[in-house]
């Protein structure tokens, strides 16, 4: 293992990664996370002479809504909000992770096995990252690691994600020479969330917290999906990236996301394929009398959603390299209006009392008033929704927005260069 920073004397090393990260501007606030962590690790497992310093940052997924898991394309960028980590050898045959405002994980490293009393807790990823590099001939050790967040959760910018690709990174650099790529490490992270904490998620929040920057991503080929970064700033056209909190918690709705890929599941198999970029698209409309039948109307309309939104992507991809932007906000809307009508994942069914999500796009379209975009972000049903505002109307709309849902619930984010790196 490589532990070679110490924060007695390598702080000044530390720091200028930091900067090159985050910015000049950002780092007193940035360097006082970093401290917190290292007091965190030493109260929390003793002392250590020496660490190793990693980041991953959140996603936000600007194209492309529940098309990823289908094997479509999707438009993605990682996000100046991030877990960082500090981490010191243990000298036993067990991995501690403390992540703050979270109960301790533990992981004997003589037991990788599935834990199903651990799913949708953050050992089982702990766990499943861990075996997935013990699988593949790596000698794991023991270590402890704390981390802290500022990728709230629930928020829509995959703070579980974020997790997979900074423990990917943590074992990759400690334990594995630094020998997979990001995207590989995006797969690691989707195994462990698939297999171990239990969720059926798609390759989007991995790929976009572990490549960095903005970048358009084709799964045709899931095993080797085509990455290809996009150069632009939303600054630059007039307007800031807002991700709004409808105050909504999606913890307990994991079988509505589950639902989404399941009914794509029938549509795929009156054809006899695995996932919808299998079934061109002539022979689904032309099947849709005997697919409504066998499948229901919602099972259709969200795969009409599917192959309309892999187009949006392609057109919001070559907007954005145009410098069209009018048509890409265009592209933003329409993803919304289907992701509402079509692939109904808005408001989960049966919610009468609490409709945040949808609440809070009735909101944000008032205040927009024809002007930038918004939709509903990420996997939908509660969490967080999307907005481009024109940077005139920025201050009133964030403060309005705040009244109406509380403080604290817009963010005004930027896209980050980097993906899940380490630092020292």
């Amino acid at each position: 293992m490589d532990f070679t920073f110490s924060p007695e004397k390598d702080m000044q090393k530390l720091e200028a990664a930091v900067a090159a990260l985050c910015g000049p501007a950002a780092l007193p606030a940035q360097m006082e996370r970093y401290q917190r962590i290292f007091a965190g690790l030493r109260e929390t497992f003793g002392p250590f002479d020496h660490a190793a310093v990693f980041s991953a940052p959140g996603r936000t997924e600007i194209g492309g809504n529940h098309t990823d898991h289908q094997h479509g394309r999707v438009l993605t960028g990682s996000v100046n909000l991030d877990i960082i980590a500090a981490v010191a050898p243990n000298g036993e045959n067990v991995i501690r992770m403390q992540s703050e405002g979270f109960p301790l994980a533990v992981v004997e490293l003589g037991d990788l096995e599935i834990h199903p009393e651990e799913y949708n807790q953050s050992a089982s990823i702990l766990r499943g990252t861990a075996a997935w590099f013990a699988r593949q001939g790596c000698r794991l050790e023991g270590v402890n690691i704390y981390a802290a967040s500022t990728v709230f959760k629930g928020s829509g910018l995959s703070s579980s994600a974020a997790l997979e690709v900074l423990l990917g990174n943590i074992f990759n650099s400690l334990f594995n020479e630094n020998k997979c790529t990001p995207v590989q490490i995006a797969q690691i992270g989707q195994y462990a969330e698939n297999v171990y904490f239990g969720k059926p998620s798609g390759l989007l929040d991995q790929m976009g917290s572990s490549v960095g920057g903005m970048v358009t991503i084709d799964f045709k080929d899931n095993a080797n999906p085509a990455v290809e970064k996009i150069d632009f700033d939303f600054a630059s056209a007039g307007h800031a990236l807002c991700i709004i909190d409808s105050g909504a918690d999606h913890a307990d709705l994991t079988d509505e996301y589950a639902a989404v890929p399941n009914e794509l599941k029938t549509i795929c198999a009156h054809f006899g394929k695995s996932v919808l970029r299998e079934v061109p698209e002539a022979d689904f409309y032309a099947a849709l009398p005997e697919l409504r039948k066998e499948c229901g109307d919602r099972a259709v309309l969200r795969a009409i959603h599917i192959y309309d939104d892999n187009r949006r992507v392609e057109e919001q991809v070559a907007a954005l390299r145009r410098n069209d932007f009018d048509t890409f906000l265009a592209q933003v809307r329409a993803s919304g209006l289907s992701s509402w009508r079509c692939l109904q994942n808005v408001v989960p069914a049966g919610y009468k009392e609490h409709q945040d999500v949808a609440l809070a796009l009735a909101v944000c379209e008032r205040l927009l008033n024809g002007r930038g975009a918004c939709r509903v972000h990420g996997g939908g049903f509660a969490g967080t929704i999307q907005a481009f505002v024109p940077l005139d109307m920025l201050e009133d709309f964030k403060a309005e927005m705040e009244r109406v849902l509380g403080q604290g619930r817009c963010h005004v984010l930027t896209v980050r260069p980097v993906g899940g790196v380490r630092l020292a």
